[in-house]
């Protein structure tokens, strides 16, 4: 296929273009007055309050560059509320455009909680005529919705794990746009999002103590060893590590993990954790690591090369999400031999079979997004390790699953095909 990704030339982009492969091509929109800042979408002050005439900008721009450049897409694919606009500006800006009177549109929603809102009176900003400011347009309880457009005008849907597209025609996971979804649910699929293998395998990474693979497991330990080393625990290889790398949301099960933090941690058991986000969950986890020197460390910060170390050394990983749309650290957890505590909730349903059911186990779920719940999880997790046998048993058979972008890539490819022929509803 011919690939070209449009993307805004944001700080730090200093080409135009790119090769990335040659079937891909990248495509910066330069407009330093839009994009050339500290943030993608915002600062420490919030959201930038010119989003909406950004990402408008973006679109518009996109198309046209794409005619300047004499690329016909067959499927353009556009991604969350910042892109939502491509599909309606083709169906009502450019749909007498005999340059893209073939073009097909798909709509990825990566997370539905981010939908793009913005005050109805920015509405002129977008070029559209007034009359998609309603109901069965762009309107949505008397703002601007982004997504919402989208999704009324994309001729696909998809979104990143089969479990999560059912998901959000409820009410619970929905956002408000269940309706919306669910009467488009014929063009609707969920496909897994993977990991790149180049980046997370522990045979090949370099950022760890020592590397391992299924065959050759031995230098897990080592790099348990460094992990504690390095992040001040006592060096023991009985004692089981919990690794946590996250955003600190409350999307992210911080809340649960702060309240069963002393029972836990009354246990012979240690937790690392990496993350930044909310400053009351730094707070509150802070005073857990002065609490428990010796069984905790905390560190506040995108660190990718710890982030290897984490996955690489810890015995289980941490995914006590209240939804999750995919995950990413689940998969990446089973390629370490790391196994991964998950509650039942949308890509990690998909992903992540309790151990009780046999040889397709891989890691420990449960269900309900309650302190007991997670607190009862990490308990069945420390009696695991102790029966070394049968954890070593599963941590082989963790590292020898397949997620990779191999399979989503030929989805993908598929639907692609399917949607460029017109074979939705």
């Amino acid at each position: 296929m011919d690939v070209r990704l449009f993307i805004p030339k944001y700080r730090g982009i200093t080409a135009s273009r790119k090769k990335i492969s040659p079937t891909v091509t990248a495509h910066f929109i330069e407009n330093d007055a839009y994009f050339d800042r500290t943030g993608l979408y915002g600062n420490e002050h919030g959201d930038y309050p010119d989003n909406l005439e950004r990402f408008a900008y973006f679109c518009r721009r996109s198309l046209e560059s794409a005619k300047e450049i004499d690329f016909r897409p067959d499927v353009i694919h556009a991604n969350d509320w910042q892109t939502a606009l491509v599909p309606v500006y083709l169906k009502q800006l450019y749909a007498n455009d005999p340059f893209f009177c073939k073009t097909k549109t798909l709509l990825t929603v990566h997370n539905l909680a981010y939908q793009g809102h913005f005050p109805a009176r920015h509405f002129s900003q977008l070029g559209l005529d007034q009359s998609l400011f309603s109901v069965q347009g762009l309107e949505f309880h008397g703002k601007i919705n982004l997504l919402k457009g989208g999704l009324v005008f994309s001729d696909a849907i998809s979104t990143v794990s089969p479990n999560y597209s059912r998901e959000i025609q409820t009410q619970e996971h929905g956002w408000g746009l269940e309706g919306v979804i669910h009467g488009r649910r014929h063009a609707l699929r969920g496909i897994l999002n993977g990991i790149d293998k180049t980046i997370w395998n522990p045979a090949t990474d370099k950022m760890i103590a020592k590397r391992y693979s299924a065959a050759a497991p031995a230098g897990k330990i080592a790099c348990k060893k460094a992990l504690q080393r390095e992040c001040g625990l006592k060096g023991d290889p009985q004692i089981p590590v919990f690794g946590m790398v996250s955003r600190l949301a409350q999307q992210k099960g911080i809340d649960l993990l702060i309240e069963i933090a002393e029972a836990f941690l009354s246990w012979n058991a240690q937790l690392v954790l990496l993350g930044d986000g909310d400053s009351q969950y730094k707070r509150r986890l802070a005073a857990i690591f002065h609490k428990h020197p010796g069984k905790v460390a905390t560190r506040f910060d995108f660190d990718t090369e710890l982030a290897h170390r984490i996955y690489a050394g810890s015995d289980f990983f941490l995914m006590p999400s209240l939804f999750e749309p995919c995950g990413l650290g689940q998969l990446i957890g089973l390629a370490y031999g790391t196994l991964p505590i998950v509650r039942r909730t949308g890509g990690l349903a998909d992903t992540i079979v309790d151990v009780s059911h046999g040889a397709r186990g891989n890691g420990l779920v449960f269900e309900k997004s309650q302190t007991q719940n997670l607190l009862e999880v990490m308990d069945r997790a420390i009696t695991l390790f102790a029966d070394e046998k049968r954890f070593k048993a599963l941590r082989k058979t963790a590292m020898k699953l397949d997620f990779s972008w191999e399979h989503s890539a030929k989805e993908y490819a598929e639907y692609y095909r399917k949607i460029a022929k017109g074979a939705m509803k």
